[in-house]
């Protein structure tokens, strides 16, 4: 499971992400997608993002049984504590 959330990115971005994922919400897309796509996404993403922000979440083994990753700016950063990953504001 893979979910992106896109903030004051241009309509071209939320529509080449459409592609690969249900927008479920604006700017909130959801979905499956192999490591490989996901990451091509993610790259994809970062490149064409300008002043927006983005954050990918996606399932992964390890005890919190997600990962995630923030660009852009934001108001919060994510922080990893002992293999847990936390968000601060």
């Amino acid at each position: 499971m893979v979910v992106f959330i896109l903030e004051n990115v241009s309509p071209s971005l939320r529509g080449e992400v459409s592609r690969w994922l249900f927008e479920v919400k604006a700017g909130v897309f959801t979905g499956k997608l192999s490591a490989l796509v996901r990451d091509e996404l993610w790259a994809y993403v970062a490149k064409k993002l300008g002043n927006g922000s983005a954050v990918l979440i996606y399932s992964t083994n390890n005890e919190q049984g997600f990962s995630a990753r923030m660009l852009g700016n934001s108001s919060r950063t994510l922080v990893d504590i002992e293999g847990v990953l936390l968000v601060k504001t």
